[in-house]
């Protein structure tokens, strides 16, 4: 158990099957163009998996790799629609390259930005909610003390954890997040592993 893992038992004993039985936190690695995280997470909303990859594999595919904004914006609606993208998720791709192209959603120096102030740029990118910048602040940035209260899977993970008949409310998750200040990310971990079948608790 490290420093941090230690901090949440603390705070709340509840967590010590889960910190246990899970170990540290392993969080993936980032992708190397933020832009290109930020396409697949709008190609991947409201997909299975299996038609998501298709489809965004497709995309790639029409830009020999990663594409960049300027490469979208010239894209041709019929190659986007052949690629499997629907028409309102062409609007939100092209949205994002035309906000990231006008400096809207600074990409290359969003890491100077405060966590609410990342979520006020990436939502106002059309197809960009507050769930999807919260993931992005996660898994893209590695920001310590994001709270996604809009995770079903991390109100689920709370509710296990806390052996609660209900997941709470985000309304009512959210200021249960205080104590853990500055390292919500973590708990959220934690509630995500916690509804893991592979944990034995």
């Amino acid at each position: 158990m490290n420093r941090v893992s230690s901090s949440i038992v603390q705070v709340d004993p509840g967590f010590a099957d889960v910190v246990r039985a899970a170990g540290p936190v392993r969080w993936p690695a980032p992708s190397d163009d933020p832009f290109a995280a930020l396409v697949e997470a709008i190609t991947y909303q409201q997909l299975a998996g299996a038609a998501a990859r298709a489809i965004h594999g497709r995309l790639m595919g029409l830009f020999d790799g990663v594409p960049t904004p300027t490469a979208l914006l010239a894209a041709s609606p019929e190659a986007l629609r052949a690629a499997g993208l629907s028409g309102a998720k062409q609007r939100s791709i092209l949205d994002l390259a035309g906000k990231c192209t006008d400096g809207t959603v600074p990409l290359h120096d969003l890491h100077k930005l405060g966590d609410d102030d990342v979520v006020a740029r990436l939502t106002q990118v059309r197809g960009i909610g507050a769930w999807t910048a919260h993931m992005f602040l996660m898994f893209q940035m590695g920001r310590q003390d994001v709270w996604p209260v809009l995770d079903y899977g991390v109100r689920s993970g709370w509710a296990r954890i806390h052996r609660l008949a209900e997941p709470p409310t985000p309304r009512e998750l959210q200021p249960l997040g205080d104590p853990f200040k500055p390292h919500r990310s973590t708990v959220a971990w934690y509630c995500w592993r916690s509804v893991d079948a592979a944990l034995p608790f």
